[in-house]
């Protein structure tokens, strides 16, 4: 077990549930930057020993996408649309983080009841993925505004990430940067629509564009 990754996946947690209980969409960009930093360290830690080039250029990459493109995207988005918070989400604050708790323990569940792999290099792998997935779809179903939901998908990607990064090291470096740029086309087609948006509704929150089909 990897005391580094233990901490790297503690910190993932904690940014979870910050995004979980916070209405300042900067903020939730930012915390989504340094959840993305923490896993792109992961990929180091998660290797005993010297690393390999392979990890290196993946934590290079993640890195880069993650800790720096993404949240430039996003941010450069919510200065256009010049929105600040997320004024009424579907379930609010204090309920959203109660559900988080709940789903932080049912993860925790999972983990225990699920064999790990002999290469994963800690125990808290598995249930700090599955919170991750149900943080990230949590966000995307209970959340009005377009960006904070763009916001979801990234958590949610970043937990599937989080599930193969304890065994990166036996993936070709290939398939990886292929489903981040995946990742870097969505998030910037979400930033281009999320701006068209605003210019022609003046918002953009999501549910007040169900109008458009009466």
């Amino acid at each position: 077990m990897s005391l580094g990754s233990d901490v790297l996946l503690y910190i993932v947690v904690l940014t979870n549930l910050v995004l979980l209980g916070t209405s300042r969409l900067l903020a939730c960009v930012r915390v989504v930057a340094v959840q993305g930093v923490s896993l792109g360290l992961l990929a180091l830690a998660a290797h005993e020993g010297s690393p390999s080039v392979h990890a290196v250029a993946l934590c290079a990459g993640i890195l880069t996408l993650k800790g720096a493109v993404f949240p430039w995207l996003l941010s450069r988005s919510l200065r256009d649309v010049q929105v600040r918070r997320e004024i009424d989400p579907y379930i609010g604050y204090t309920m959203s983080s109660l559900a988080g708790l709940v789903a932080l323990g049912v993860s925790v569940w999972l983990g225990r009841s699920l064999p790990l792999p002999p290469a994963a290099a800690s125990s808290l792998a598995v249930p700090v993925a599955t919170f991750t997935v149900l943080t990230g779809f949590f966000l995307i179903i209970t959340r009005r505004q377009a960006l904070t939901q763009v916001l979801g998908y990234l958590v949610l990607e970043n937990g599937i990430y989080a599930f193969g990064v304890e065994l990166a090291q036996d993936q070709p470096l290939l398939v990886e940067l292929g489903v981040l740029l995946d990742i870097f086309v969505a998030v910037f087609v979400m930033g281009i629509a999320i701006f068209h948006i605003s210019r022609e509704f003046d918002h953009i929150d999501t549910d007040r564009l169900s109008s458009l089909k009466d």
